[in-house]
């Protein structure tokens, strides 16, 4: 089991005006407590679950470049991105980038987006499900067209390109690490059958075995070997949470087939606390 630390709150002891030491130190941190995974969310206000709107949010590709520059071996990426936000061909560069300026850590985390509020707020376009899941899946396709050997043009129903330029290519290949966020059965899943190399489903309560049946439906109905999928979970811990509680959690989710836990903080404003949590999990595996 590979541990990941999600850093859904940049609201720390630390205050505002020392977020950039204090993310540099907990990245560094982490890498040395053996964490092989970083992740952030894309977002621009603070979640409800996780705090009021007005708490501090950094944006998720410029926190990754600078994630990337203070640390060396760990896996980042967003998790996940909202597509609704960035034009396809921007986002697979952004990636591409990143990727390459990191040595080849940096991948994508991709779902259909959600947040109405914070869309309103800020003037992103929020379209119904239905568009928001045609963006997605064009957006799989530019992206992956992108970081393959085609420069042929793209014609979808949403997006036309005229030139599938993207030079330089990643390091990553075929292609950077694709990971689609999210447990819908229908859609969200299918998606990940035909294109991801991973899926991340989050725990809270049962352990969802009922979505990895989905998915390996889904997977033999696209021919896609269910086994090649990486099956990755978020749990959430508190100032009250134990290692051994994620350990024992992680423990259940690798014996249905996870192979990867991303652990984020809930109310805990020390973030060398949540990294504490997590090295006491990997020394108890």
């Amino acid at each position: 089991m590979d541990y990941g630390l999600h850093i859904a709150d940049f609201t720390w002891r630390s205050g505002a005006a020392n977020l950039g030491p204090a993310l540099a130190a907990h990245v560094r941190n982490a890498e040395a407590a053996g964490i092989r995974r970083i992740t952030v969310m894309d977002h621009f206000w603070q979640l409800p679950g996780l705090g009021p709107v007005e708490h501090e949010m950094l944006e998720a590709y410029a926190t990754l470049g600078f994630i990337a520059a203070h640390t060396e071996t760990a896996m980042l990426h967003a998790l996940v991105s909202g597509v609704i936000y960035r034009h396809p061909s921007l986002l697979a560069k952004q990636v591409t980038t990143l990727n390459v300026l990191s040595g080849g850590r940096v991948g994508l985390g991709i779902g259909a987006a959600w947040n109405e509020e914070e869309c309103r707020g800020l003037g992103f376009p929020f379209p119904p499900v239905a568009r928001r899941f045609r963006e997605l899946e064009e957006t799989l396709q530019i992206c992956l067209q992108m970081w393959s050997d085609s420069e042929e043009p793209y014609e979808g129903a949403i997006w036309q390109l005229e030139r599938t330029l993207d030079s330089p290519q990643s390091i990553s290949r075929p292609h950077p690490y694709l990971l689609i966020g999210g447990g819908g059965e229908k859609k969200t899943l299918r998606l990940v059958a035909q294109y991801a190399d991973a899926c991340n489903l989050g725990v809270s309560g049962d352990l969802p075995t009922h979505k990895l049946d989905v998915l390996r439906s889904h997977c033999d109905d696209v021919g896609r070997n269910y086994d090649d999928i990486e099956k990755t979970a978020m749990i959430a811990i508190t100032p009250e949470s134990t290692a051994t509680e994620v350990a024992e959690l992680s423990d259940s989710l690798a014996g249905v087939g996870f192979t990867a836990t991303y652990v984020y903080a809930v109310g805990i404003d020390e973030p060398e606390r949540v990294v504490d949590v997590i090295r006491g999990a990997i020394e108890l595996a």
